[in-house]
């Protein structure tokens, strides 16, 4: 990629690299319209004075969400060619996510840390200012040292962490620091995050996270923790515990059901759902896992059973547009154009998830360039939130 003379630029040596995929010329030239149209309306809403997104009134004294100025940066930084107001637009965001790093080492406002400062550290990957290079190698070892398990001092006082054996539920994963416990979500944007700044497969870090990624994964014969026990289904739920008081009784957003377990009797079973499912597969791979451990064959497996863009498998429309991301991301990374799906009835079909996923969001968006909310569920009304996942999502599908 090239880019006009500027402070921003991709950086190859941190950059995901999938293999080319198959797309169509007319849904290649459908994407090209939707992403620029997006562009053109997420530019449109950036504060003219701190270079950010989504920064809310200094008199209002609400903490900032850097984060959602690292998602819109990592979907124009994909673009093939920027122009100049693109270019300078990208300057000024990186500069706000710089405005905001934390003696730490992290990238946030006062909450949620390890959650602004793991997306931050995506978009900063493809800057090649020595600015951006040093606040990732801060970024990275404030996010290891926001592990539940990795060091027994939490890595700031925003997320208190107490030092866990590595039999404990909560050992390997990340956390928003609220809640007293780790979940996906936070763990999963933590290893997009490494994997975006080039952190070797074999870091003890990313060992740590693939340990607690196999405690939310409804897989009995691979997952230790009693809630999994017997579990046939292969994907993965929300958490290991609710909060801190209830380590190791699992967390599901799509609930519970009674599920026919691998003895052949009935019990109810925590419910895998779909963006975590995407969002576990993506980190095996990012971990190097082999495509035939089972953990990786039974998400497949679920996924291919579930394939859905029209929701977000097991939660219908809570979430849509962040499914979008982990689903996207999940699929450029198994570098293939097709995906096998299995109905109810057996029946096979391989499905160009490209196409698919472009077809779904070209019919979500608005004529101004954002993106229609369909649930309001976690920051999903906010049209500036779910226009960056989208166009991140589309980047992704774009390829």
């Amino acid at each position: 990629m090239r880019f006009a003379a500027s402070t921003v630029s991709l950086t190859a040596s941190f950059a995901i690299v999938a293999p080319s995929l198959a797309i169509d010329e007319a849904h290649q030239k459908k994407a090209e319209v939707v992403i620029a149209k997006a562009i053109t309306y997420l530019l449109a809403q950036q504060d003219k004075a701190s270079g950010g997104f989504a920064v809310p009134p200094k008199e209002s004294q609400q903490p900032q969400y850097p984060a959602i100025t690292g998602l819109i940066l990592n979907g124009m930084l994909m673009q093939p060619k920027l122009t100049a107001e693109q270019q300078a637009a990208a300057d000024r965001g990186v500069a706000y996510m710089l405005s905001l790093r934390q003696p730490d080492g992290g990238i946030y406002d006062g909450m949620l840390p390890s959650y602004n400062t793991s997306i931050c550290l995506s978009a900063l990957a493809r800057v090649n200012t020595p600015e951006a290079k040093e606040a990732i190698k801060a970024g990275q070892e404030f996010l290891k040292k926001s592990q539940w398990g990795a060091s027994e001092t939490a890595a700031s006082k925003a997320e208190p962490l107490f030092p866990v054996p590595e039999n404990h539920p909560f050992y390997g994963g990340v956390g928003y620091g609220k809640h007293g416990r780790p979940d996906m979500s936070n763990t999963q944007f933590m290893l997009q995050a490494l994997q975006d700044t080039g952190v070797p497969k074999d870091d003890p870090a990313v060992k740590r996270a693939i340990k607690f990624m196999a405690r939310c994964q409804m897989n009995g014969k691979t997952n230790d923790q009693p809630y999994a026990a017997g579990s046939q289904q292969g994907g993965f739920i929300y958490a290991t515990g609710e909060n801190g008081q209830a380590a190791g009784l699992g967390q599901s957003f799509a609930g519970a059901f009674e599920e026919t377990l691998d003895n052949g009797e009935k019990a109810s079973r925590l419910r895998a759902y779909g963006s975590m499912t995407y969002a576990g597969f993506k980190s095996y791979l990012y971990a190097g896992l082999s495509p035939t451990d089972p953990r990786v064959t039974t998400a497949m497996e679920w996924i291919s059973k579930n394939y859905s863009v029209d929701e977000n498998p097991g939660v219908g429309q809570d979430g849509r547009y962040y499914f979008y991301v982990t689903f996207a991301r999940a699929l450029d990374a198994t570098g293939k154009a097709t995906l096998k799906t299995i109905d109810s009835a057996g029946k096979e079909t391989d499905r160009d998830w490209q196409n698919d996923l472009i077809d779904a969001m070209e019919k979500l968006q608005n004529a101004d360039g954002s993106f229609k909310s369909v649930n309001e569920r976690w920051m999903e009304n906010n049209p500036i939130l779910i226009t960056a996942y989208s166009l991140v999502a589309l980047q992704h599908a774009a390829r």
